[in-house]
């Protein structure tokens, strides 16, 4: 699967970035990372040039995720509802996870840009649970100009190593991990266990 979308990105060089990464954004299986280093890896094969490698990348990233978030703000409370969480205790965790997403959704979507397996949840339901627009867009626009261009760079400068690149590029988001985490299970924790209307179990 990777081989065969990395022909295609090479075959079609910004189009082929461009596509690849709006469909990652919508749930294509097929990581995001990956279609960065490549289009890093063209640039050091000059199949393609740096700067519009980094803004076509750019354009990609943020269109998959506001179009995810789209999604959300347009059918995920529906979804919520379908898997389970229609119910009156269910319904009051939505309202804790609402209040949760407007006090704290703009470092959420930020640092969810950073990890493959954060975005998809976060931005779905920053969309069903009330985020603006306008304020998504801008952290997460925020969030994909410091890993946008730092995977691309890393496909370049790695070249033909892309193992090595890979490497590192899962690296950086462990060392994001490490300096978030501590404070996003916090603000979590504090909210859904310890808030003062907390139902019993």
């Amino acid at each position: 699967m990777g081989f065969l979308v990395s022909s295609y990105i090479q075959h079609f060089s910004y189009f082929g970035l461009l596509a690849v990464l709006v469909l990652c954004g919508l749930g294509l299986p097929f990581p995001e990372d990956i279609a960065l280093l490549a289009g890093g890896f063209l640039v050091h094969r000059g199949v393609t040039a740096y700067p519009a490698t980094i803004a076509v990348s750019l354009v990609g990233v943020v269109a998959g995720d506001n179009s995810l978030f789209l999604i959300g703000r347009r059918f995920g409370t529906g979804l919520l509802t379908y898997f389970g969480l229609g119910r009156p205790r269910s319904r009051r965790k939505i309202e804790r996870m609402r209040q949760f997403m407007q006090r704290h959704g703009s470092k959420t979507i930020f640092y969810a840009r950073f990890f493959a397996g954060l975005r998809a949840v976060v931005y779905l339901s920053a969309g069903s649970l009330g985020v603006s627009p306008g304020r998504f867009f801008v952290y997460d626009l925020l969030g994909a100009l410091i890993s946008v261009p730092l995977v691309v760079s890393l496909g370049y400068l790695f070249g033909e190593q892309l193992d090595l690149a890979i490497h590192y590029a899962g690296g950086f988001e462990r060392v994001i991990l490490i300096a978030a985490a501590a404070s996003l299970l916090l603000w979590a924790t504090r909210y859904f266990y310890f808030s003062p209307d907390r139902e019993s179990d």
